[in-house]
């Protein structure tokens, strides 16, 4: 590991800063020490994809390595008695992809210009479009001061290593508090997600809706499984080798269709499925006995995620009913408070999922590009505001409430 730069606290201690290029670097006690990590559910904040079994299954799949253009270089935070206090999990990359906030305009941009966009820093779970701590903190330290260290850790980690920018995409508004604090620039987008109003069945919930489109939700999960097709839902034990190879090839097609190479290979799903399978629920549709299609879901302490789907035949809505009304049946089923279903989709509103904000921070040193981002992102940022707020004003649900 190489030391960064020496900070002092608050209290006059020391804050050494080190950067890792593997999550191996850190222990298992070290990293599940960090909050939000540890997979102790009644917690209430546990996110699957910041614990340390996804992290280095990324790493040992080599999915997420400096071949694939996601060379570790993640920020180890020690007190001054050596004991890890905090941690920022980051990637030099010589690359936008997998990232989906999309700043290809900006590489463009600076190219044009006659500079290097690339290399940069990525603070973000790879291939993951999925708000959590991204400065994260030991339980029992003092959020706000480890979180403005790691910030300004950053911003001078950026400048040190002389790479173009530094980028903390969906970070949850705490650590977008402090980024900004330390000279980052704001961004917004949405998502679309789904919020669990104490339900008893998916019924309760059909009867929030308005009439119309309740009975076109009924209609449509009934022609979803007309053909003969049958759901089931594995986690845990449930999951087997022939659901997770028959899962793969529906990943492998859908990847290959939408952008040609796909992120994940199957040792990652080995290891996934070794060590996180009570995290996991798999969601797949049976016809005449064997499966074709479904989709991948991680569990939260209070909230389902949605991930990846794939199919091997095409039937009307079964997309949907795989991807999107299961998983709200399984949430109300497990009373979770959340579904995410991903990026992007405005065809998520008419069932049930509702506009929500994306945050994510950029540092950017290149003073003129920096100026033309702001400038970008006021504008984006009035954007983003319009556009949910006609969404809301367009939900399924009935206007008396």
């Amino acid at each position: 590991m190489d030391d960064l730069k020496q900070d002092k606290d608050a209290a006059g201690g020391e804050y050494s800063l080190q950067m890792a290029s593997s999550i191996g670097a850190f222990t298992r006690a070290e990293w599940e020490g960090l909050a939000g990590t540890s997979r102790d559910k009644s917690s209430g904040t546990y996110n699957p994809f910041i614990s340390y079994d996804f992290l280095t299954a990324l790493e040992e799949s080599a999915c997420a390595v400096s071949k694939t253009g996601w060379q570790g270089c993640h920020l180890r935070l020690e007190g001054a008695d050596g004991k890890l206090v905090g941690a920022v999990p980051c990637y030099a990359k010589p690359h936008s992809q997998g990232e989906y906030v999309f700043d290809h305009g900006w590489a463009d941009a600076l190219e044009r210009a006659g500079g290097n966009y690339y290399p940069k820093l990525q603070s973000s779970v790879p291939f993951t479009p999925v708000t959590g701590p991204r400065l994260l903190v030991r339980q029992d330290a003092d959020s706000a001061s480890v979180k403005a260290t790691l910030a300004s850790g950053l911003r001078s980690a950026t400048n040190r290593l002389g790479v173009s920018s530094a980028h903390v995409t969906f970070a949850e508004e705490a650590d977008v508090a402090a980024l900004t604090s330390a000279g980052f620039l704001e961004r917004v987008d949405q998502q679309f997600h789904f919020f669990n109003r104490g339900y008893g069945s998916y019924d309760d919930f059909l009867a929030d809706l308005s009439s119309r489109k309740r009975k076109a939700l009924k209609k449509e999960r009934r022609e979803a499984l007309s053909a003969g097709i049958t759901v089931e839902w594995l986690t845990g034990t449930d999951i087997t080798e022939e659901a997770w190879d028959s899962f793969f090839r529906f990943y492998m097609d859908t990847g290959g269709r939408k952008w040609g190479r796909p992120y994940l290979n199957r040792r990652f799903f080995a290891l996934i499925g070794e060590r996180m399978a009570n995290d996991i629920l798999l969601v797949m549709a049976k016809r005449d006995g064997r499966y074709i299609a479904g989709a991948i879901n991680f569990i939260g302490s209070d909230r389902l995620y949605g991930r990846n789907w794939g199919c091997i035949e095409d039937h009307p809505f079964l997309h949907f009913e795989i991807c999107y009304h299961q998983a709200i049946d399984f949430a109300i089923s497990r009373k979770l408070a959340v579904v995410e279903a991903g990026a992007q989709g405005e065809h998520k509103l008419s069932r049930g999922y509702v506009p929500v904000p994306m945050h994510s921070a950029h540092f950017i040193r290149h003073p003129g590009l920096r100026r033309a981002v702001a400038d970008y992102l006021i504008r984006e940022r009035q954007e983003a505001e319009a556009v949910s707020a006609y969404y809301s004003e367009h939900t399924p649900f009935r206007k008396d409430e």
